[in-house]
């Protein structure tokens, strides 16, 4: 149950002349109160001879009898209290009770004989009412209505759980603005599926995944067709900006713009400056090291090295002190949101639905320790300067085994916020897991269905030689695997490795140990990309040959070792 506390309004009136009239697209049906702070209240939608002159009234009276000078400019009190979708449809006395601990809880009409003011609770649809309130109480004082909208969501989750309700996640005050109705509506009109508020944000997103400097960032806005404003001190330091699409206009012809701290309190200038900021600091204070490596080739390389980095972040997530954990949450939403822009159209929908559900688990009141997240941030921006991955091949593949690794990213993240009681963002974490597996699936099909051609292909004797390593090196997750269908591509992937001069075994042991398997629908599935990553084997096999006898000839010249044995040459990666 959602309340909207909205800001006072000056017309009564207006606002009952909305309510009680058909909708902007004729969605209002049957208006009429539920309740009101007295019940002889006229009704103009259901008592003929009531009219809203007498409902307005009614209601401005304590303002009407204030002195002019005394009397508060915008005087008009306005929420809506709307159900889940799912929710059942409440009869009106169940809405009118709603109504009166709305107003109660917000020192609207606290009740007790306690000063209140005069309200009138009008239902129009189903799902929502709204309550209109004068804010001149009875006695002349004003109301005691300070954070009403916090006050209102708290008496809604009470409300939630008496009526067995949807239970909405409480927040804590870091989500992003929420569109207004106007700017749902205007979006309706002009066939957008989402606000430009929200279409704003997502570019915004997008173009600070990476970015290391301010004219980068303004760069990008300006190729994804943004009108941007900067706002200058006079100093001539750069200190604020806003945004705007180019044909989002208000009436007047002109572009409605959004400063960057509007559309989310971490899109602020000062807050994405703290990103870079950090990155430098961070590079000062460390110790000498080896130059970074070159810019990624291609998509596949900067997909690999994202799935580096995500495996990587699990476990600085799980066992990191919360200030580096944040950041790494938040930088995540970067790689996310890179991979989302830079992906095939397969893929596509999906991860843009997961980085934009993941926006809200990226903010919480832990402040992120920024710099030392920067291998995620530069994964984002290797994924953003490789460009555009094709949907099949090595991209392709890689792509998948990105998503896998960020599958379990996103995860730890949902952990992390349920253990500091992050309702809103343990949620949103959730949520973006669940997209994540979708676009898993569309993006592994492929390539997984290759390995699992190439392990039905494996000879016998080579397949019960990795059944045989399967056994030793994960005996209580043997049978469990043996029964799904990717056992084959495992067992693809473990030839593959000890062709490559692995000990296939150590390499089982290790990817299985480091996180648990307890989230993954195929646990053959997650073990072939932490294999095909460790050992850097090709993700997409689809060229490679396929003659078991190939394998079974590089395994003989492993000099007949027993399996799990080490073998020279090159070591775990």
């Amino acid at each position: 149950m959602i309340p909207s506390v909205n800001e006072p309004g000056e017309r009564t009136i207006g606002l009952l002349a909305y309510l009680y009239g058909p909708g902007k697209r004729e969605e209002h049906t049957d208006p009429h109160l539920v309740a009101s702070f007295d019940s002889m209240s006229p009704d103009p939608g259901r008592d003929p001879n009531a009219t809203l002159k007498d409902l307005q009234q009614l209601l401005d009276q304590p303002v009407m009898a204030l002195p002019k000078h005394a009397r508060p400019a915008k005087h008009v009190w306005h929420t809506s209290v709307r159900a889940a979708a799912d929710d059942r449809i409440l009869s009106d006395e169940e809405w009118g009770e709603i109504a009166r601990r709305i107003v109660a809880a917000t020192g609207i009409d606290p009740g007790d004989g306690q000063p209140g003011c005069r309200w009138a609770a009008v239902r129009h649809a189903d799902d929502h009412i709204h309550i209109v309130a004068t804010l001149v109480c009875e006695d002349g004082s004003r109301p005691d209505d300070y954070r009403s909208g916090k006050r209102a969501q708290a008496e809604c989750r009470l409300i939630e759980k008496e009526l067995g309700l949807h239970q909405v996640a409480p927040g804590d005050g870091t989500a992003a603005q929420r569109p207004t109705s106007a700017e749902r509506h205007k979006a309706e009109r002009q066939g957008r599926e989402r606000t430009a508020r929200e279409e704003l944000r997502e570019t915004v997103r997008r173009a600070v995944a990476g970015a290391t400097s301010e004219t980068e960032f303004f760069d990008r806005l300006a190729a994804a067709g943004l009108i941007i404003r900067k706002r200058v001190a006079p100093s001539g330091d750069l200190i604020g900006y806003k945004v705007a699409l180019p044909d989002d206009l208000n009436k007047d012809g002109e572009p409605v713009f959004y400063p960057g701290a509007r559309l989310a309190p971490d899109l602020s200038l000062p807050r994405i400056r703290e990103r870079w900021s950090a990155d430098t600091h961070d590079q000062d204070a460390a110790p000498p090291q080896a130059p970074a490596p070159a810019a990624p080739s291609g998509p596949a390389t900067a997909r690999r090295r994202t799935a580096s980095a995500a495996w990587t972040a699990v476990l600085v997530i799980e066992h990191g002190d919360d200030a580096i954990a944040a950041a790494h949450i938040a930088a995540a939403s970067e790689v996310l949101d890179a991979l989302a822009k830079t992906s095939a159209a397969h893929t596509r929908r999906e991860l843009r639905e997961a980085a934009w559900a993941f926006e809200r688990a990226s903010r919480s009141h832990v402040r992120a320790e920024r710099g030392h997240d920067r291998a995620l941030r530069q994964a984002a921006r290797d994924l953003i300067h490789s460009g555009p991955a094709l949907g099949r091949g090595e991209d392709g593949a890689t792509t998948a085994m990105a998503i896998d690794m960020l599958f379990f990213l996103i995860t730890a993240a949902a952990h992390w916020h349920a253990k500091k009681n992050h309702a809103q963002q343990a949620a949103a974490a959730r949520q973006a897991a669940e997209h994540l597996r979708a676009a898993y699936q569309a993006a592994a099909a492929q390539p997984l269905g290759a390995l699992y051609q190439r392990g039905r292909r494996l000879g016998r004797a080579l397949r019960q030689r990795q059944t045989t390593v399967l056994h030793q090196a994960l005996p209580e997750l043997a049978e469990q695997i043996l029964a799904e269908p990717g056992w084959y591509a495992l067992a693809a992937t473990l030839a593959d490795a000890e062709a490559a001069g692995h000990d296939p075994a150590a390499l089982l042991a290790d990817a299985a140990g480091r996180r648990e398997l307890d989230t993954a629908e195929s646990v053959s599935d997650v073990l072939v990309w932490r294999l095909r990553r460790a050992a850097d084997l090709p993700a997409d096999t689809t060229g490679m040959v396929t003659d078991a006898h190939a394998a079974q000839r590089s395994a003989q010249r492993a000099g007949q070792r027993t399996p799990g044995q080490a073998r020279p040459g090159r070591g775990r990666s």
